[in-house]
């Protein structure tokens, strides 16, 4: 791929840059090479999936991507930012504001209630906990669960607690919002309504939504396809391929 003076990419052409990273593991006496030189733009304004079998790389993709884990080589710009060139502090800081995660566990606090652990990116922001706790029920309810903002972690269903996960990674409205299976937990008609829900939050000329997915029944919701095999880029489209 041609080189890309990402300094003067608008955010509404890149919300990522990635350029020849690599992703080396330690496995005993040998090294596992999981990503190959990915050369990749993740663009705003787009709802993106990455998809490939099971060991691919797509986890360890976008956790390079959003300044979780380090890349071997190669680097990566959000939004203009060499993320990996900030101190430790600057990088939390810059997730902070511009990044929401949807994790696969879920990561709740267990001692807090569903209203509160999806109010802990604004609380961190600095926001009043009573006006965050306030914007934390209104995106539960967005995703059908404001009835739940009481209830502590141990007293919701999987699907229940994902769709506070969810409510947390977009509460804060981030530019950029990165999940990992975000509909594994969720029936057919719940997983196209978060679906949904992402695209009206998290997408728009500034702002994009880059997911890891199995889920066949979401696939025809992507603007943009990736596949990934053996840590490798083989296709980028707007359709899964034939085979996938």
């Amino acid at each position: 791929m041609a080189e890309i003076d990402t300094q003067t990419t608008t955010t509404a052409q890149a919300a990522i840059c990635s350029r020849g990273v690599t992703r080396d593991f330690k496995a005993g006496q040998q090294t596992i090479t999981v990503l190959h030189g990915i050369d990749v733009d993740i663009r705003a304004g787009e709802l993106t999936y990455v998809v490939g079998e099971s060991g691919s790389g797509k986890t360890t993709l976008i956790s390079i991507m959003c300044g979780i884990l380090w890349p071997t080589e190669g680097e990566v710009k959000v939004f203009g930012t060499d993320i990996y060139d900030l101190s430790d502090t600057e990088l939390v800081e810059f997730r902070l504001n511009n990044i929401g995660f949807i994790f696969q566990q879920y990561n709740l606090i267990p001692s807090i209630d569903a209203a509160n652990n999806a109010a802990v990116p604004l609380i961190a922001q600095g926001m009043d906990r009573l006006e965050a706790r306030e914007k934390a029920v209104a995106m539960l309810e967005k995703l059908n669960i404001g009835d739940q903002a009481d209830k502590l972690p141990s007293q919701l269903s999987g699907g229940q607690q994902q769709r506070v996960a969810i409510a947390r990674a977009l509460v804060h409205e981030p530019r950029l919002v990165v999940c990992d299976e975000p509909t594994a937990a969720l029936d057919a008609a719940s997983g196209r309504k978060v679906m949904d829900l992402l695209r009206e939050v998290a997408v728009a000329e500034d702002r994009a939504c880059i997911i890891v997915t199995h889920d066949n029944r979401v696939f025809d919701l992507a603007d943009r396809i990736l596949v990934l095999e053996d840590g490798r880029i083989t296709h980028d489209g707007s359709e899964m391929p034939e085979g996938h």
